[in-house]
């Protein structure tokens, strides 16, 4: 059966949550000083974020195997820098462990580029995390670009990404 990616309905947040932590977790060390668990909580509140993002998720057979944040007007953290004018930000793209390597992320970040486009965004920005090897790699031959990292004072880092948004035709 095809994978349906559409924007997460309201019975939803939570399994949406609960997937994206699932997608995240291993990414964690005990040991880690960037409060790990805490920002595991922050994103399992999809709830929280729908009404300043748009979040899809990837649907088949009535189950969620993924979903991603897109940023198009409003951030998900208030201290986040405002996007700047024509950019679109993806956040929190996730896939069940399970359900790697099918193409799913690829799907979720092809709707976040198309609703970008449509809302009239040029530019699309991401961070993902040194540890998110495969992520990063599919950035890259999606033609994301490295940008200038984010270090935060506790030393932890995000890598940033960015590349064009494709006009709608």
């Amino acid at each position: 059966m095809a994978i349906e990616i559409r924007p997460v309905r309201s019975e939803e947040h939570a399994e949406a949550g609960r997937v994206t932590v699932l997608a995240y977790r291993e990414f964690g060390r005990p040991d880690d000083p960037s409060g790990w668990e805490q920002y595991l909580e922050h994103i399992a509140d999809v709830e929280g974020r729908v009404e300043r993002t748009v979040v899809f998720v990837a649907i088949q057979d009535g189950r969620i195997l993924g979903s991603a944040t897109l940023e198009l007007e409003g951030r998900v953290d208030d201290d986040d820098p405002a996007l700047r004018a024509g950019e679109a930000h993806v956040r929190m793209l996730g896939v069940h462990p399970d359900a790697r390597g099918r193409g799913i992320a690829r799907m979720l970040m092809g709707r976040c580029f198309e609703e970008a486009a449509k809302a009239g965004k040029i530019r699309m920005t991401l961070n993902t995390t040194p540890r998110m090897e495969v992520a990063q790699a599919m950035y890259e031959r999606l033609g994301f670009v490295r940008g200038q990292d984010r270090t935060f004072p506790d030393g932890f880092v995000l890598l940033s990404y960015a590349r064009p948004i494709e006009p709608v035709p």
